[in-house]
């Protein structure tokens, strides 16, 4: 059996069973692959002679292209032989950094074609971040925004430069990349466990890691991410995220042409939540994966007034607050399934089609993955850190951290990859998350999880986000303390910290009550990620400012 025939008798089995978890888990087995190119192999394959849509990109002003199949397979041809007569060979680094323009997939195919190593960016990055990308990425060529070239200046003169959206004094223009031609031909096979994919990770609490993915690790291991979506042929799927970040790879390249599935985009300057609905609504999208962030904003629409023809729900990125879940619901009638990866893999845990959901769960291990919670001392349990047997190890798992061979030996000690966020496993087997190790806290002795906490606080309606950290405290260690955004029209004063404090009080055990409150802005990382480090060192710093309120000023609590 070939790759392609394998791939295809692994996505077909989940096909077969896609409302069924139980028959899932029993009959799908990773493929066993000696040589694999998914662009080559898959993607060309599925697109002979194929008109269906694969990409479908809308514009803020009503302008559109619709790619097919076939047009994808012929233009990405095009620029692999473009690349390779600039220069780009196997093995060779391709730093990327685009926006959501026609040019991006049509890189990514090429590249995964001439067997170069994609290294996704972000056009949020700045000039540190991007040389440091260059130097421990061991990057040799750039496909760059043209409004973004001038970030590059300085940098090493010997990289090839492509630029796209406009043409750069010294740079190749996007058109060079279409003069190729339209049938290609590989220099040689390309290895299932050659490099494919570096991607930095968001940083949250850290510098970012470089994780390394393969020719199987990503394209064979988001059959569990088509999987959990519930994607299937002829699907409109639109999955909100910018490039530069593994989401992107998971739900707006991989998974949706695992199956079939036309990718969705819609282009603007900034994000409307109703701009957006009311394209979602007049496209036809059928399947949509949003983060938390969008969905927060979505609900502070009115749902029931847009006719949606959506089948399927998902949130990534960050848990799902189960308030949220519940007003997409109520105006719906469709429950919004939140599942659980990482930069490092792909879709692990989650609420598959057919499953039965529970509030605030991320749903159960998915097939091809066998996870479980392990204790401090290493032991399975009912709460622990999320973590998968590598007997036999998961193909979607990465190849490991590129730069620190030390850090992945470390992940994967004692035959199991630790995730370091922390879950509780209740009777049934769902897993509900925590938060990440280093996140959660104690007081008085009383472990305190901060996604709980805030996914309480969220249920007020003038709290628009939250993010809950330790605060020291001489008695009790730490207490919990509450970065709050308002909602519009709700001002960060006295008579707004007293109502949620009652809220507090009247909802919340004292051993977890939120002591202290403060109003304004979150920091973020640049792929949206609250950078909880950050909160965590303000906390301790124990600097007052003029939005923040403490429990014991409120006499008329007592």
């Amino acid at each position: 059996m070939n790759g392609r025939e394998a791939f295809l008798q692994a996505r077909n089995v989940l096909f077969q069973h896609r409302d069924d978890r139980a028959a899932a888990l029993r009959a799908f087995r990773w493929p066993a692959l000696e040589t694999f190119n998914w662009a080559l192999d898959h993607f060309d394959a599925y697109a002979q002679g194929n008109h269906q849509p694969a990409l479908w990109i809308v514009e803020e002003n009503g302008s559109e292209v619709k790619v097919s199949f076939e047009e994808l397979s012929r233009r990405s041809n095009q620029v692999a032989n473009a690349l390779r007569a600039m220069g780009v060979r196997r093995g060779d680094g391709v730093l990327i950094m685009l926006d959501n323009v026609l040019p991006l997939w049509e890189i990514m195919l090429a590249c995964i074609k001439l067997g170069a190593v994609l290294v996704p960016s972000t056009l949020l990055l700045s000039q540190a971040d991007l040389q440091d990308r260059i130097e421990r990425g061991g990057i040799r060529h750039l496909v760059v925004d043209a409004a973004q070239t001038a970030k590059f200046e300085g940098m090493d003169p010997g990289l090839t430069r492509i630029s796209v959206g406009g043409e750069v004094p010294g740079w190749h223009g996007v058109t060079a990349l279409y003069e190729g031609a339209e049938t290609y031909a590989p220099d040689e096979p390309t290895r299932a466990t050659d490099p494919m994919l570096l991607y930095f990770t968001s940083g949250t609490t850290a510098k970012p890691k470089l994780v390394l993915h393969t020719h199987q690790s990503y394209p064979v291991g988001h059959l569990t991410t088509m999987y959990w979506v519930g994607l299937k042929e002829g699907d409109i799927h639109y999955n909100i995220s910018s490039p530069g970040w593994a989401k992107h790879a998971w739900s707006s390249f991989f998974a949706p042409w695992n199956a079939g599935a036309c990718i969705f985009v819609y282009r603007s300057a900034r994000f409307s939540a109703a701009a957006t609905l009311k394209v979602i609504v007049d496209k036809g999208v059928t399947t949509l994966c949003a983060p938390p962030t969008v969905w927060r904003l979505f609900i502070q629409e009115d749902l029931a007034s847009y006719k949606v023809r959506l089948r399927a729900l998902v949130g990534a990125g960050e848990p799902l607050n189960p308030e949220v879940i519940s007003q997409v619901e109520k105006a719906w009638g469709l429950t919004i399934r939140d599942g659980y990866g990482q930069t490092e893999t792909s879709a692990l845990v989650g609420n598959s089609p057919g499953l039965p959901v529970k509030s605030g769960s991320m749903g159960l291990p998915l097939p091809g993955y066998a996870v479980v919670l392990l204790d401090l001392d290493g032991k399975e349990a009912e709460e622990g850190e999320i973590a998968l047997k590598l007997d036999p190890r998961p193909l979607g798992l990465m190849a490991g951290y590129k730069d620190d061979p030390s850090k992945m030996q470390k992940a994967e000690a004692e035959g199991f990859y630790r995730t370091g966020d922390v879950a509780t496993r209740d009777p049934d087997g769902y897993l509900f998350f925590v938060g990440r190790a280093d996140d959660v806290f104690k007081s008085s002795d009383y472990r305190i999880s901060p996604f709980e906490l805030e996914s309480f606080l969220i249920e007020h309606e003038f709290v628009a986000e939250a993010a809950v950290v330790p605060s020291p405290d001489p008695l009790k260690l730490a207490v919990p303390k509450a970065y709050i955004i308002l909602r519009s029209g709700c001002e960060p004063d006295r008579a707004t910290a007293l109502a949620l404090f009652r809220f507090i009080r009247e909802r919340l055990s004292p051993y977890k009550r939120i002591r202290i409150l403060e109003f304004g802005d979150l920091p973020k990382t640049i792929s949206g990620k609250i950078r909880r480090v950050e909160l965590r060192k303000r906390a301790a710093e124990q600097t007052h400012s003029p939005t923040e309120f403490r429990e014991e000023q409120f006499p008329e609590l007592k």
